[in-house]
């Protein structure tokens, strides 16, 4: 298998589970996944892939702990 059809299989594969793995379109899928491998080799360099492949986030900045407010006292109960 050249390095092409195991790039467009991978292509096609993440158009797939993208759509919800729906059955009867391998043909049209197969056909996407052979356009995004031609416009990759044209650019010279990896076209972005679905999730697996994104840049892993930037954890949140942590949050300095906020200062509580004292509980108020409770006012005494008269019988």
């Amino acid at each position: 298998m050249s390095h092409n059809e195991k790039r467009i299989r991978e292509f096609a594969y993440q158009i797939w589970e993208s759509e919800g793995r729906p059955q009867g379109q391998e043909a049209r899928h197969w056909e996407m996944a052979h356009k995004l491998a031609e416009a990759e080799a044209l650019a010279g360099k990896p076209a972005p892939l679905a999730k697996a492949r994104a840049k892993p986030s930037k954890p949140p900045a942590a949050k300095e702990p906020t200062a509580k407010k004292p509980r108020a006292t409770r006012k005494p109960t008269t019988p």
